[in-house]
């Protein structure tokens, strides 16, 4: 009988699965939340799916170690690459995986003209493609791969000269395809929609997926009688990087916390 005291997973490649936290944390405040950030492997938009997958393995290994009674897999790429091997492989779960939001962005646009901000690997997906295919077919797709944005996040660069000509180099050719509504397809993106939302018109649509996301685990761990009552526990935090960038970057993206260990696997 699994405990519903026990702790939630959330892993991301990096500290952008943090925006996801923050909403699982939002929303369901007597959970208490364990986070695994692959920083050493990062970004994951250029690895191959086989190597994600064994990532991904290591660190379901190391939840189940610690006793979690969910995953959620805060990283679109992730998802794409092992959501569907790690339900197999741990099917007494509650698995939660990331996709852009092409369905809520479909249904808000006016001028029937999407835009998705994205890594390439997150693009050049079937589960993208299917995506589009099922939610998208009255409505103009534009996509924008974004190199080099999780990089800058991953350092703390929210804000800089170099960040701001970047992004606005990825946001200005959505907007001249006359794009109303923008898809957040990274975890890590939310961070910059206090940038972003300087460089688009006020009636352009910001649309990300972490509440949804929160949303669903909710629903998933209401079904299994598996909601905690409280109190939660603080947030823990590992990395497979040097535990110290984490534990500067946490007071910026998240809150502060010296709760951050090494992932050494």
């Amino acid at each position: 009988m699994v405990d519903a005291s026990a702790p939630v997973g959330v892993f991301d490649s990096g500290v952008g699965g943090l925006s996801v936290l923050a909403e699982i944390a939002r929303l369901l405040p007597n959970e208490s939340l364990l986070y695994v950030a692959d920083c050493g492997n990062i970004p994951y938009g250029e690895k191959s799916p086989e190597f994600i997958r064994q990532r991904c393995r290591t660190v379901a290994g190391f939840f189940q170690e610690q006793g979690v009674k969910a995953l959620v897999l805060a990283c679109n790429t992730a998802t794409v690459a092992a959501a569907a091997d790690l339900r197999e492989q741990f099917p007494h779960w509650p698995l939660v995986g990331m996709e852009p939001a092409v369905k809520p962005a479909a249904a808000a646009t006016r001028s029937g003209v999407v835009g998705v901000l994205a890594t390439t690997g997150t693009l050049q997906s079937a589960k993208f493609a299917a995506l589009l295919d099922r939610f998208a077919t009255d409505v103009q797709v534009v996509t924008q791969p974004c190199p080099g944005l999780v990089e800058r996040i991953e350092s703390g660069d929210l804000n800089s000269p170099a960040l701001r000509q970047l992004l606005q180099g990825y946001v200005e050719p959505l907007l001249a395809a006359g794009c109303d509504t923008i898809i957040l397809g990274c975890t890590h993106y939310p961070f910059l929609r206090p940038l972003l939302s300087q460089m688009v018109p006020p009636s352009v649509a910001i649309i990300d997926t972490g509440a949804a996301v929160a949303r669903q685990l909710q629903r998933l761990l209401a079904e299994r009688e598996l909601l905690a009552t409280g109190p939660a526990r603080p947030a823990e935090f590992w990395t497979s990087a040097d535990p110290h960038h984490l534990r500067n970057i946490l007071p910026l993206l998240w809150k502060k916390s010296d709760l951050v260990r090494s992932f050494c696997r």
